[in-house]
């Protein structure tokens, strides 16, 4: 199995914010010095969900600090990009990192309407642009000349420069929220990062996955090979005593799921309708769906349990609702230590 960082540094005052991004460059360095894979890096804007907001120059900074470790997006928001902008930057980061970038792309935030209000577009819009977006950072990435006449862009230029330091692009890979967008994107042979989903749900779309790129016409090699980049998604947290690691997760897992209500209360348009009472609550809700947890013998059955099921790649994020750094380092520590050796060869 491989494993990645999931950087997603809630910072809950903005006074706090350059502490926050300082930490978060700690542990970021720290992810590749026991072993990680990736990292991840997010987008949020506005409301110190993500306290850096800015993957791009985020992970500028990461190339500059890491030798080895891969650099994700899960995601860049397309809608707030204009892709030919995007390609050139994203082309630039690929050359920083010596082809180590990888670009993951998506509609981001499915409740945060004031982000999308942030950037005078609707969400509606922006689900909209998200094919047409993607395809044309494809174009500018390898077209030469590009000519693209769309339904939202009208561009041409010679080429672009820098290139893209792997060839013919970075690899690209979707976020996916729902069994449908899964699905597409299967059709298509594109890989994806599945979100937080119970044991049962995970092993049904990943099952769904592969058939439908199977009934699509791809290879069992290509499949595979597809399958073999595709991620999903939980939080982690490892500790000397299944206790101490419950307390601490349990008190980041609130602090967290708190700041994000409470953003979505005072900045959506009409505020945050409550839950549904007869729906489930989503599984990234729920404590004991959301978190990986306890001592490395325990996390390492926990692991073991997600591998069964057919998770090939695992995007933990390390640091839940501002937790103190030294007891995510100690946790990543433990992880990388105990825990990650038992996967080597899988």
């Amino acid at each position: 199995m491989r494993f990645g960082s999931f950087v997603f540094p809630v910072s809950h005052d903005p006074e706090r914010d350059s502490a926050v991004i300082d930490s978060t460059i700690d542990e970021m360095v720290l992810a590749e010095d026991i072993g990680m894979h990736s990292v991840w890096l997010t987008e949020h804007h506005f409301d110190g969900a993500a306290a850096h907001a800015d993957p791009l120059v985020l992970g500028a900074a990461l190339a500059a600090r890491t030798k080895n470790v891969k650099i994700g997006f899960a995601v860049v928001e397309l809608a707030f990009h204009h892709p030919v902008r995007l390609a050139v930057q994203t082309s630039l980061l690929d050359n920083l990192s010596h082809g180590r970038l990888i670009v993951g792309t998506g509609r981001g935030s499915a409740y945060n309407h004031y982000e999308y209000m942030g950037f005078g577009i609707t969400m509606e819009d922006g689900i909209a642009r998200l094919d047409e977006a993607e395809q044309l950072l494809v174009e500018a990435w390898t077209g030469e000349p590009l000519q693209h006449r769309g339904e939202f862009w009208d561009v041409e230029f010679p080429h672009l420069r820098p290139r893209p330091y792997q060839k013919p692009h970075p690899p690209l890979i979707r976020a996916c929220i729902s069994e449908t967008s899964t699905i597409a994107m299967a059709r298509i042979g594109r890989p994806v990062m599945i979100g937080i989903q119970t044991l049962d749900t995970l092993r049904h779309r990943l099952e769904r996955y592969e058939e439908t790129m199977l009934d699509s016409g791809f290879s069992e090699a290509q499949t595979q090979s597809t399958m073999d980049r595709c991620w999903a998604s939980r939080d982690l947290f490892v500790a000397d005593s299944y206790d101490e690691a419950l307390e601490i997760a349990a008190a980041g897992f609130e602090r967290e799921r708190t700041h994000f209500r409470r953003a979505r209360e005072l900045y959506n348009p009409g505020g945050f309708p409550p839950p549904d009472p007869n729906r489930p609550q989503p599984a990234g809700e729920v404590l004991e769906h959301s978190f990986i947890i306890g001592t490395p013998s325990q996390v390492s059955d926990q692991v073991a349990a997600m591998r069964d099921i057919g998770v090939r790649n695992l995007m933990l994020k390390l640091n839940v609702g501002e937790m103190d750094t030294h007891k995510v380092q100690k946790s990543m520590r433990l992880f990388g230590e105990q825990v990650m050796p038992k996967f080597a060869d899988d």
